[in-house]
């Protein structure tokens, strides 16, 4: 049977590259959004492609995604947590939903979902979990506010799976990415060669999950190659 793998957020941008990365690789792919209508056009390049309608930052809708995806693709040779919003701010001014959104959206959508998952990959030993972070998941930067603070958190969840998972054979790895050219960054009107195309992204997550499972690349930093914008 073919490997599988299940892209959390992944209509459009870095993770619709990379279930279509996969997807031309041979694997069985999964991905999930909220809008019924993105789905269908990645579905109408992609026809075997599985997708779900799924609201991310709803911890009841995580969980009863899980078994839809266990019964459509078994157990997952990987996993990617990509599923995210970016909402700009800072602590001090916005407001209290805006970061409790943010944070289920960015953070607790791949905690619940990755342990919902992961019993099926420990059961076989391999496998690989992928989470995009960001390099907002390393230093403070002006209007970053809930946004930064969950990507922060998504790399101390990565770290934390990556020392439990040691020794059940599962490669955890951090994707940390600047600028990339996707909606994020819909309203920037710089010249659109400063920013990284989500294909390489791709490239780069499919490298390192298939190498041999005596290795692992813990952090993965990408950065536009002028400099961060």
């Amino acid at each position: 049977m073919k490997p599988s793998i299940f892209i959390s957020g992944a209509s459009k941008g870095i993770g619709l590259a990379i279930a279509q990365k996969y997807y031309k690789e041979g694997y069985r792919v999964g991905i999930c959004a909220r809008g019924e209508e993105a789905l269908a056009q990645a579905k109408a390049t992609m026809p075997d492609l599985y997708t779900f309608v799924c609201d991310m930052s709803s911890k009841e809708a995580v969980k009863a995604l899980v078994p839809k995806v266990s019964e459509a693709l078994g157990s997952l040779h990987v996993l990617v947590n990509n599923a995210g919003i970016y909402l700009p701010g800072s602590i001090i001014d916005e407001d209290d939903e805006g970061y409790e959104n943010t944070m289920r959206t960015n953070m607790d959508s791949a905690y619940y979902l990755t342990k919902g998952l992961l019993p099926a990959m420990m059961a076989k030993k391999s496998g690989s979990v992928v989470n995009i972070a960001s390099i907002a998941s390393l230093d403070a930067y002006p209007g970053g506010g809930s946004y930064s603070i969950s990507k922060f958190a998504m790399l101390g969840f990565s770290k934390n799976l990556r020392f439990e998972l040691k020794p059940h054979g599962i490669r955890v790895i951090s994707v940390l990415p600047g600028a990339v050219l996707t909606d994020s960054w819909a309203g920037y009107d710089g010249p659109k060669d400063r920013l990284m195309p989500p294909e390489d992204i791709a490239e780069i997550v499919f490298t390192s999950t298939t190498l041999s499972n005596r290795t692992v690349v813990e952090d993965i930093l990408l950065r536009p190659q002028l400099g961060d914008l």
